[in-house]
């Protein structure tokens, strides 16, 4: 089931989405959908990691900067460190 949604775009990019659309023989209704369809999928995915990377550090699953400094210090000397 698909439901109509009007947006507003600047005349450059109308223009430039006629000429791909006629180009790929895909209506602007179609290109529009699936450009909007991906974008969405981004943000969702952007979104949801940001939101779980602040609840991680919010639930002290974290390691500070400088123990991550100290252990990049000890990278292919003699007695390196494990990962904190």
């Amino acid at each position: 089931m698909t439901e109509t949604l009007s947006i507003r775009i600047d005349a450059e990019t109308k223009k430039r989405l006629d000429a791909l659309s006629k180009r790929a023989r895909r209506s602007k209704s179609f290109l529009a959908a699936e450009a909007i369809s991906a974008y969405v999928e981004s943000e969702e995915w952007q979104l949801g990691e940001i939101h779980a990377g602040i609840a991680e550090l919010e639930s002290a699953k974290s390691v500070s900067h400088e123990k991550v400094s100290r252990w990049l210090k000890t990278w292919g000397k003699r007695g390196e460190t494990k990962a904190p």
